[in-house]
Order: C-alpha cells, then structure tokens, then sequence
C-alpha cells in the first residue's frame, strides 16, 4: 500500500481556475453597442476598424508592458522609441517609392518588410544605449527613473528636429493596400487587416516565449527573486538587458504600423501616444501581456464607439474606461506582479 506522499505526488497538481471574465469583455462591448448603433454594416466596419487600432496600440504597448511590469523600470521615454522606428522607415520606403507605389502586394510587402526591420534593429539598439546610459544607474529607485527617461524623450524628439526637420513627412500607404473589401454594405480597409495579422502574430510570439522557453523562464524567475536566478549562474542584467531592447524594438515597429495608419510622421508622435499607451498597460496589469492584449483592445473600441455614438465624450473616453476598469480591479485585468 502506498504511502500518503508517494500518493500525493502522483495525483496531478490541482490547476488554479481560469479568470476568463476579461476575456469576455471585448465580445461583451461589442455585443453592448449593436442595438445602440442600430445598422448592422455600421457596427462590423466600427468593430473592425477598432480590432485594428487596438492590435497597432498593442505593439507599441506589449514592450512598456515588458520593461514596466517585468523590470519595475517607469520608462516615460517609451515615446522616443516610436517616433525612432518610425523615421528610419522613411528611410527605406521613401527612396524606394517606385515600390510602394506599385499596384502589387508582393512589391508592396518587400519594401514594408525591410522598412520594418530596419526601424526594429534601430529601436532595439538605441534601447540598448539607454538602458546602459540612463536606466542601468537608476535601477529600483522610481522617481529618478523618470526625470532620466522624460529628459532622454526630450533629447531623442530634438534630435529628430534637428536631423528631419520640424515639418511632417507624408508616409501614404502601399498602393495595394489601399482601399478597402466590400462585402455587402461592409467595407474593410485592408490595411487594417494587416495590422490584425501582424498585431497576432507578435502577440503569439511574445506568450510563447516567456511561457515555452527558458529564456521566457529565466525572465519571471529573475522577477520574483533576482539573487537565486543570479546564484545558479545567469546573468540577470543581461537578461533584462534583452527584454528592454526587445522592448524597444517592439515600440519601433508600433511606430511603423501607426505612421502609415495615420499616413504621415512627425518627431512628437511618440508624445501623442505615450498617454494611451500607459493606459492601456495599467488597464491590462502590470507585466501582463494577455492583459495588455484586452486593454488595447478595450481602449481602441471605446474610442471607436464613442467617437461615433458621443463625439464630445471621445477625448475622454479613455480615461473613464481606466477608471471604471481599476474600479472593479485596482490591479488591472491579469496584474502578475505585486507592484
């Protein structure tokens, strides 16, 4: 007969249940404004239009979610990142316009994917001189963190004055991704499923390296207790080192994404979207990618619905969104650390 332990630790351990409340609310707005908008065309093109605007928000989102949540480090300068990724784009689709003007998605998605990895390897690189120059000093101690990170935003966004100019680039769209799917009474821009897709993607990427990989392992071990993972012989500032520029890169692409959403590029783009982005990590939980994911979500169809069903409640939206959101649970949606 089997002993009591020899039993207990064949029984599989019990999971913990899942919170699939938040998950729910994106479906649950959505279902919310139907009767409220009333055309059924109108409701699937606001819904797309919003699932799109919430995948580029999540981007540029996911790596402030990382470096906030994961590393405790307040980085207010998350906007240089953007305005960075989205400038060295300009470099690779501007002289190569003959591309994007081209009537041909393969051409288009050959200039957008060196465009794009171009502004990643930038970002991620000027991350890596700001978490050694600014962030590595200052590390535990917050409101520090945020007079270096806001001072690096000032002198990123003057720097990007005096080597483009104070004036705005024009960044149209590839020529086959402009316009849109009619389907019925529905039109669906297809730039907007792009971005879905390319919103998926990293969103994949990122949940399956922090839960699939050692390094992902590594990273919330460290986390939860830095001088064990550092006593079994890694080297956690290395690590976090890693995340803060892959945190950085992720901004950078955002940054790509939202210019040519947006179809122009200005060195204060980053500013514009720090406030939003914020929102969206704390509405999500502080380090939480899944949370992240649904704040983003959450934030781009508020804004959407209420821009079309209460314009003058728009510009707040978002705000009260947060507050009715931290109401119901101070920590955020899927908060994983204790900060």
């Amino acid at each position: 007969m089997s002993s009591v332990t020899e039993q207990s630790a064949s029984d599989a351990l019990p999971k913990p249940p899942r919170d699939v409340l938040p998950l729910l609310l994106p479906v649950l707005l959505a279902l919310a404004m139907l009767p409220l908008i009333g055309s059924g065309s109108t409701w699937i093109t606001l819904t797309v239009a919003a699932l799109a605007m919430g995948m580029m928000i999540f981007i540029i989102a996911s790596g402030l979610t990382l470096v906030f949540g994961l590393m405790d480090v307040l980085n207010f300068g998350h906007g240089a990142f953007i305005a960075v990724g989205a400038y060295v784009a300009t470099l690779v689709l501007l002289p190569l316009s003959a591309w994007v003007q081209a009537d041909s998605l393969l051409l288009n998605l050959a200039v957008l994917t060196p465009a794009a990895l171009a502004a990643m390897a930038v970002s991620g690189a000027l991350g890596l001189v700001v978490e050694r120059v600014l962030i590595l000093p200052v590390y535990g101690q917050h409101l520090k963190q945020i007079l270096m990170t806001t001072g690096g935003l000032i002198v990123a966004e003057q720097a990007l004055y005096a080597l483009w100019g104070p004036q705005i680039i024009p960044l149209p769209l590839p020529t086959a991704l402009r316009g849109s799917f009619i389907i019925g009474d529905v039109a669906i821009a297809k730039y907007r499923l792009l971005a879905m897709g390319v919103g998926l993607v990293v969103f994949a990427g990122i949940q399956l390296v922090l839960t699939r990989s050692k390094i992902g392992l590594l990273i919330r071990a460290g986390v939860e207790n830095r001088e064990m993972v550092e006593a079994l012989g890694y080297h956690i500032k290395r690590l976090f080192l890693g995340v803060f520029m892959v945190g950085s890169a992720l901004a950078g692409l955002g940054g790509v994404m939202w210019a040519l959403y947006r179809e122009q590029v200005h060195a204060s783009m980053g500013n514009d979207l720090t406030v939003l982005v914020f929102i969206v990590v704390i509405i999500g939980g502080l380090g939480s990618i899944g949370g992240c994911f649904i704040g983003a979500l959450l934030v781009a169809m508020v804004a959407n619905y209420g821009g079309f069903l209460l314009p003058k409640l728009a510009l707040v939206s978002n705000i009260l969104l947060m507050v009715a959101i931290l109401m119901w649970r101070p920590r955020g949606l899927y908060a994983v650390t204790s900060r």
